[in-house]
């Protein structure tokens, strides 16, 4: 067992991997799938304080599934089988999904349509409007509340990602201490890279909110359309196109 947690270290460059850690930690939080999922959270908040817990309970999320499923593959040597890998990025694309319909269902809840009468040098015209629902944010709920669903979402990305990044682990890493604190690494980088993502997202809405309420309805359809449409095609992408190439 020693041998296993410490061997073959030598003149391994320890710490220019554990930097290399933190460095693609942050630019995984930048993934397009990630993106789409905490924006659908975001969109639904006002305050950016909030909002940034949203981008840290995703990054805890996903270094847990990381961690957990990461040293097991490590450790035992284990590789991840093709199948396995598509089936999660298939999942993570259904669970885009849900995610932007669900926005676009609370937004739609309460939409009325009328039409405004108005009268332009004699002739009278009609036009009719679409008023999107009311904003439903959780500036109630408490915090744990708020970071439930982002937990989870970042466990199921943090599944679909495994495959890639401990195939890097296991191939270069000679140490599972280390491969373990790569992991640790990683997983703080894509903590603050999601966070600071997050309070980006929110600095429009929280502007708009303050000065016009229409603007806030689109930006939050716009990340329901978003994560909607991206998952769309990350599901057809993964389920039937990459199938038909086997």
């Amino acid at each position: 067992m020693k041998s296993l947690l410490t061997s073959n270290l030598g003149t391994f460059p320890i710490w220019a991997t554990l930097a290399l850690g933190f460095v693609l930690g942050l630019r995984h939080a930048l993934d397009a799938d990630h993106l789409a999922a905490v924006s659908t959270f975001v969109s639904e908040e006002k305050n950016i304080l909030r909002s940034s817990l949203i981008g840290v309970y995703w990054g805890l999320g996903h270094t847990f599934a990381l961690l957990v499923f990461g040293v097991a593959i490590a450790a035992f040597r284990l590789t991840v089988p093709q199948g396995l890998s598509q089936l999660l990025e298939f999942l993570v694309g259904c669970m885009l999904i849900l995610l932007g319909a669900n926005v676009i269902r609370k937004l739609f809840k309460g939409q009325t349509i009328h039409i405004h009468t108005h009268e332009h040098d004699g002739s009278t015209h009609s036009h009719l409007h679409l008023h999107l629902g009311a904003s439903e944010h959780s500036h109630r709920h408490h915090v744990l509340r708020v970071g439930g669903r982002p937990f989870v979402v970042g466990v199921v990305h943090g599944l679909a990602g495994t495959a890639a990044i401990m195939l890097l682990i296991v191939g270069a890493i000679p140490s599972l201490i280390l491969a373990v604190g790569y992991i640790l690494v990683f997983g703080i980088g894509s903590i603050g890279g999601m966070m600071l993502m997050s309070m980006l997202m929110s600095v429009p809405l929280a502007l708009a909110t303050r000065r016009l309420m229409k603007v806030e309805r689109w930006i939050r359809l716009a990340a329901g359309l978003f994560s909607l449409g991206f998952g769309t095609f990350l599901a057809w992408d993964v389920g039937l196109i990459q199938s038909l190439l086997r």
